[in-house]
């Protein structure tokens, strides 16, 4: 089916969506909401909910023929979705536990997939009014206050001071001893930059971070989206024994712990402690 989409159009539809999703989450986030939790404990909000319905319908209306899958909407068995060749996937607002905390590092996510891979990738910002996309073979493009888009790509190694990007909410003993052993190979010396949601995707993909090790749970709406964008910006997303990372392939939805980097001349597994 991909080769009969066009994905730049499609794409630039998505920054529609995804903008007016955002807009949909700032009107609950300024006027103030509730939090519930769901089954695992997570946060749900109002927003989450209004985004998704919004999503959801746009994107059947755009593309009545794809099916959607949605964090909001996950609980589809594996024997229906491994049907699908080419499917949305989406995460209404990803970073809730940012948005009750009202630090404004939530993004909705919205990505293609196609056998197995990401092909379009859409990231909005609401409270910077910040976009982020990409779609396969055509680049990686970020536009502020829906003003000119911006072509960005990751960099590359320099010698210099080694920046990782890193979450506000999760800290393992794993991750810790990771980073010490990445620290002690680069003289002693990280920047660590903290950030919520797939904003920690888009600081490698602008450049603005050589690493994220993501030794932690997620789900594949969390990467999908950012995926197309990191690879579209010419960086990469590895599990940590550096294979691809997939989509659709199994029964559970939550991703393997990953590696997202601009240079591939390093090996980043062999920071792993045994």
């Amino acid at each position: 089916m991909s080769h009969t989409l066009n994905l730049e159009k499609l794409c630039l539809e998505c920054v529609n969506i995804a903008r007016d999703a955002g807009e949909a989450i700032l009107t609950i986030y300024d006027a103030g909401f509730d939090v519930q939790e769901k089954e695992d404990k997570s946060p749900l909000t109002d927003a989450d909910l209004a985004s998704h319905h919004l999503i959801l319908q746009r994107l059947a209306e755009l593309t009545p023929d794809i099916p959607i899958l949605s964090e909001e909407s996950a609980k589809l068995p594996f024997e229906e979705r491994a049907s699908w060749e080419t499917y949305w996937l989406v995460d209404p607002l990803d970073g809730t536990r940012e948005f009750v905390k009202r630090n404004g590092e939530f993004t909705v996510n919205i990505a293609l997939i196609h056998q197995h891979q990401s092909i379009i990738g859409v990231i909005n910002v609401p409270v910077l009014d910040v976009d982020y996309y990409a779609w396969k073979n055509g680049g990686c493009f970020k536009t502020e206050k829906k003003g000119v888009a911006e072509k960005i790509t990751v960099k590359k190694l320099d010698g210099g001071k080694l920046s990782v990007a890193g979450s506000r909410s999760h800290g393992s003993e794993m991750m810790q001893q990771y980073m010490a052993k990445l620290a002690a190979d680069n003289g002693g010396e990280l920047e660590t930059l903290s950030m919520g949601s797939s904003l920690k995707f888009c600081l490698v993909a602008e450049g603005r971070a050589d690493l994220y090790p993501r030794l932690g749970l997620t789900s594949e709406w969390d990467t999908a989206a950012a995926h197309c964008i990191v690879t579209e910006a010419d960086g990469y997303i590895t599990k940590t024994d550096m294979s691809p990372l997939e989509y659709n392939t199994k029964d559970s939805l939550l991703n393997p712990f990953f590696f997202v980097f601009g240079d591939n001349s390093r090996d980043w597994s062999q920071y792993l402690v045994e």
